[in-house]
C-alpha cells in the first residue's frame, strides 16, 4: 500500500511538499528517512532536505543551506552520520527527468521519498520505498518481487526504465532487509545504552480547587525511559482508580518520555 502524504510544517505550507504519515512509528521499532527536493529556490528554504526518524523521534537532519548532517538527539552526537543515502544529485536528475515526462516546464515541482525498515514485535521484518511527485503517490518498490508498482500513469516510463538495471533493485532490496535493520538495531542499542545512564524519572504533582466540593489532582512524570511507564493513585493503600483520567506518553527532544 502506498503511503499517505501530510503537510511537513517544518518547510512552511507554501512549498507544497508532503511527508508520509502513518509510514514510521508503530508498536515495533521502526528506522525512516524521509527526503524531499525543490525543483528551485522557494523564499530561502532548502531545496534539499533530509530528515531520519527512530521510533517516529527526528534524530538527524540535512538541508542544503547547512551542508552538515546534524543530530536531533543528544546520544546521536557520538554516532557517524549517516551519508550512505541517495545523494542531492540523484534528485536533481529526477526532477528534471520527470517534468519533462510530464510537459511540465517552469513552476515548483517537488519529488519526495520515504524509505526505511521495522522489527515488528512478533520478530518479523518489514523494509518499505516509496516516492512521490508534486505532493502525489507516484512509485513504490516492490522488495519481494523486486519490481516496482505505479501510482500514475506517467510513472510506467519511470518503472520501465529502473527495471533495466535488476542489480539496482537487489541493491534496494539488500538495503532495506538488511543494511537498514542492522543500523536499526545498533541505534536502539545505543540509544537504550546512553539512556539507562539518565538520572530516574521526576515526578509532580499539583491540585487545582474547581469548586468547594471538587479538586484536580494530576500526577506528572518527566524524563523516564523506555516508553512504558505505569502511573496510579493509591488511597489507603490501594489503586485508586475511579474518575482517574490517563494521557498519552509524549518524547522529549532527548530521547526520553514524559506524561
Amino acid at each position: 500500500m502506498l503511503p499517505s502524504w501530510t503537510p511537513l510544517l517544518v518547510l512552511g505550507a507554501a512549498l507544497g511538499a508532503l511527508v508520509p504519515a502513518a509510514s514510521c512509528g508503530s508498536p515495533s521499532h521502526s528506522l525512516c528517512y524521509f527526503y524531499l527536493r525543490l525543483s528551485e529556490p522557494s523564499q530561502g528554504l532548502p531545496q534539499f532536505f533530509i530528515r531520519g526518524y527512530l521510533d517516529n523521534q527526528p534524530i538527524i537532519h540535512f538541508d542544503s543551506l547547512t551542508r552538515k548532517m546534524e543530530p536531533l538527539v543528544p546520544w546521536m552526537e557520538e554516532m557517524e552520520m549517516d551519508r550512505f543515502l541517495i545523494p542531492e544529485w540523484v534528485f536533481r536528475t529526477d526532477l528534471e527527468k520527470l517534468s519533462k515526462l510530464g510537459h511540465q516546464v517552469g513552476g515548483l515541482h517537488t519529488w519526495q521519498v520515504n524509505l526505511g525498515c521495522e522489527l515488528r514485535e512478533d520478530g518479523s521484518k518489514g523494509g518499505f520505498l516509496h516516492y512521490g511527485y508534486n505532493g502525489m503517490d507516484f512509485i513504490s518498490f516492490d522488495k519481494e518481487t523486486l519490481r516496482w508498482v505505479t501510482a500514475q500513469p506517467q510513472a510506467q516510463k519511470v518503472k520501465e526504465k529502473w527495471e533495466e538495471d535488476p542489480r539496482w533493485s537487489q541493491g534496494n532490496k539488500i538495503f532495506l532487509e538488511e543494511t537498514c535493520i542492522e543500523r536499526l538495531q545498533r541505534y536502539l542499542s545505543y540509544k537504550n545504552k546512553t539512556l539507562e545512564e539518565i538520572e530516574p524519572p521526576v515526578g509532580k504533582v499539583t491540585h487545582k480547587e474547581v469548586n468547594e466540593r471538587l479538586e484536580v489532582l494530576t500526577c506528572q512524570a518527566f524524563g523516564f525511559h523506555p516508553k512504558e511507564i505505569q502511573a496510579t493513585w493509591r488511597r489507603d493503600g490501594e489503586v485508586w482508580k475511579d474518575k482517574t483520567l490517563h494521557r498519552n506518553v509524549a518524547p522529549n527532544s532527548d530521547g526520553t518520555y514524559y506524561v
